[in-house]
């Protein structure tokens, strides 16, 4: 039964479709197993006749099929306001004049737009022009930060239409990146945002379209950079935005941090020596005179919890690295990471803290700046950095969890060089953790949650501690800017006892619903982003 106001309209501005295109698209919506749309087609000043008798002969065989008709072409942003203005649903969806969408999109957006939810996506395929279809796109939840430097939820997007026309609807000056513009500033003010793990949406490309070619329509990457900077000015981030230009559709922030707060980096210690890369070296002298000679950022400190029975010479190499900088905090105790972490933040005196393991050293000179610009961003409470091994394979971009609660890394071992599903080790994005190697938080937000779980010495402190930043409702952030080696396990024992990982089951349950950034249709026996079988036409194998 339809409601005298739609709960959806679904957008098309439309030019020069080619006819069997322009008719697969709309057959899609007339399929929907949910009813409750108008489709409202905007004819942007199509010379060509068909693109007319189509539109007429689908609004007569359905009146819930609106035309409106644009006396001259006036390209997608003048047409999709025109849209937006003339749209009565609650929610406008947006589709492609030659896209596809799955019988059920409509149905299953409907399902997860509650009563506070101002905005909802949907994974993504692309299908050619013989309705292949190929390279799924099966995306994480809401993550804020991943966002701000990809258009990730892209298609299908449903935004709740007041609110599109409170934050100005779509502007001019931005088409090619019209959508990720009025999203970003719907988001900004949004009450919450939902994602549905499936494939609803079929991205045709063609050799015009923007995601078969970055050079197809360089318009479009100029207009997401200004996107992302009108965001920034508006948000009060303190960076700037490049373009990535290696990985098409991707930005990167620099840092532009107008202060400079006090930084304690604490750095537990033994004074511990290992043989690397053919020399024999004090661990924690290396990671200081890194710190030190590499780092453009000053206004830091370095804490030092040194345990009372380490080599006198080696603590005078430590404290010779550190020029100056150092505060020595003796550690009694039998060897805790936690313990260790929370007694250099009791003697610390920064606003922000930083975790720092003693097998570390600084890859990337503005590797403090890059953490504080999350460290400082409202609502975040956790930042971790790149890692990589020794031999340059990676080790840390973000950790996820598998059903059952078992917490790993993605890509660990990967080439150094790799970048991840879609990008995703080249972007800052959310999780449910990063790792303690090298972790910054806010002072207040350490204090708030009672810092490391002295619970648990060795293994899972930084899950917990993340997932104690989560419940407070502050957000985990991994970036890549931040780049290290860490020789991992140079210092201790890397592997994770069973009873750790009971007692953060017992702590935090098992995740029955599963890690929200590790979306659901990936293989859940792996955390690199292994995709199931995919068929031409778009079938999804389950092993």
């Amino acid at each position: 039964m339809t409601t005298a106001l739609p709960r959806f309209t679904v957008l098309t501005p439309v030019y020069e479709t080619p006819p069997g295109l322009l008719a697969a698209c709309i057959a899609s919506v007339e399929a929907q197993t949910f009813g409750d749309w108008e489709l409202l087609l905007i004819d942007d000043g199509s010379p060509s006749a068909h693109v007319g008798e189509q539109l007429a002969a689908a609004a007569a065989r359905d009146p819930r099929i609106r035309v409106l008709e644009r006396p001259t072409n006036g390209g997608i942003v003048a047409a999709s306001q025109d849209g937006l203005l003339a749209a009565r649903g609650e929610f406008v969806a947006l589709l492609d004049h030659d896209d596809l969408l799955h019988p059920e999109a409509l149905a299953e957006l409907d399902a997860v737009l509650h009563d506070d939810v101002d905005y909802a996506y949907t994974d993504q395929d692309l299908i050619d022009e013989d309705d292949r279809h190929s390279e799924p796109f099966f995306k994480p939840d809401w993550s804020p930060e991943r966002f701000r430097c990809q258009m990730y939820t892209n298609h299908l997007g449903a935004l709740r239409r007041t609110l599109a026309l409170e934050v100005g609807g779509f502007r001019p000056g931005f088409e090619g990146s019209q959508d990720w513009d009025l999203v970003l500033r719907a988001t900004e003010r949004a009450r919450a945002v939902a994602h549905v793990p499936r494939i609803l949406y079929h991205w045709r490309i063609t050799e015009a379209s923007v995601n078969a070619s970055p050079d197809a329509k360089p318009y479009a990457w100029i207009a997401g950079r200004r996107a992302i900077l009108s965001h920034l000015e508006r948000t009060g981030l303190e960076a700037t935005v490049e373009e990535d230009m290696v990985i098409p559709g991707i930005y990167r922030l620099q840092p532009a941090l107008r202060d400079h707060p006090l930084v304690s980096i604490v750095i537990p210690t033994a004074g511990t020596r290992r043989r690397i890369a053919g020399q024999d070296v004090v661990l924690a002298e290396q990671c200081v005179r890194s710190v030190v000679e590499r780092s453009t950022y000053d206004a830091y400190e370095l804490v030092l919890v040194i345990d009372d029975h380490a080599d006198a010479e080696a603590v005078d190499r430590v404290l010779d690295a550190a020029d100056g900088r150092a505060r020595v905090v003796p550690f009694d105790q039998p060897f805790s990471f936690s313990a260790k972490c929370n007694l250099g933040a009791v003697h610390a005196e920064g606003d922000h803290l930083l975790l720092l393991n003693d097998d570390t050293e600084v890859i990337t000179p503005a590797w403090l700046e890059h953490l504080l610009l999350y460290s400082r961003a409202p609502g975040v409470g956790a930042v971790g950095a790149r890692l990589h091994f020794g031999d340059g394979c990676l080790q840390h971009v973000g950790l996820g969890c598998l059903p059952g609660g078992a917490f790993g890394h993605h890509y660990r071992g990967f080439a150094g060089d790799h970048v991840g599903y879609y990008g995703c080790a080249e972007l800052p994005g959310n999780f449910l953790a990063v790792t303690g190697a090298c972790l910054m938080t806010p002072r207040a937000t350490y204090e708030a949650v009672g810092g490391l779980s002295e619970d648990l010495p060795n293994a899972y402190n930084d899950v917990d501690y993340c997932l104690k930043v989560i419940e407070v409702g502050e957000r985990v952030v991994y970036t890549p800017g931040a780049r290290l080696w860490h020789h991992e396990s140079s210092s201790r024992d890397a592997e994770v006892l069973p009873w750790e990982i009971e007692l953060l089951a017992r702590r935090w349950g098992r995740f029955p619903d599963g890690d929200p950034y590790y979306n659901p249709n990936f293989r859940q026996d792996s955390l690199d982003h292994v995709c199931p079988p995919y068929l031409a036409d778009g079938t999804l194998l389950r092993l």
